[in-house]
């Protein structure tokens, strides 16, 4: 499944410590895009419970997935979008619960 990043996302990866990123690169790789393209395929398959991935109150479209629980708190912020006519993943922001401030 194709991504993009909003500057929003990439001025918070930035922020990130190398340890974050590898732990958000992990959840995607294992988890996220796996549940993704099933869900393009079915639209009612579950995500991963451990992703937590829930609507973004306040927010519509936008949703949210927690991809650490432990210290410290990873949350990212996306949006389903179309690049090049297919289905597709905007990331929005990456951080802790602040994020939602601007989700």
């Amino acid at each position: 499944m194709k991504f993009e990043i909003t500057p929003a996302f990439e001025g918070d990866w930035g922020r990130l410590t190398e340890a974050e990123r590898a732990r958000f690169r992990g959840a995607v790789k294992d988890d996220f895009h796996p549940a993704c393209e099933r869900r393009r395929l079915d639209p009612t398959h579950p995500w991963p419970r451990k992703l937590r991935v829930k609507a973004v109150a306040g927010a519509p479209g936008i949703w949210e997935m927690t991809w650490s629980f432990s210290g410290p708190d990873g949350r990212a912020t996306f949006e389903w979008v179309e690049i090049d006519g297919e289905p597709a993943v905007r990331w929005r922001r990456i951080g802790g619960h602040s994020i939602f401030g601007t989700p």
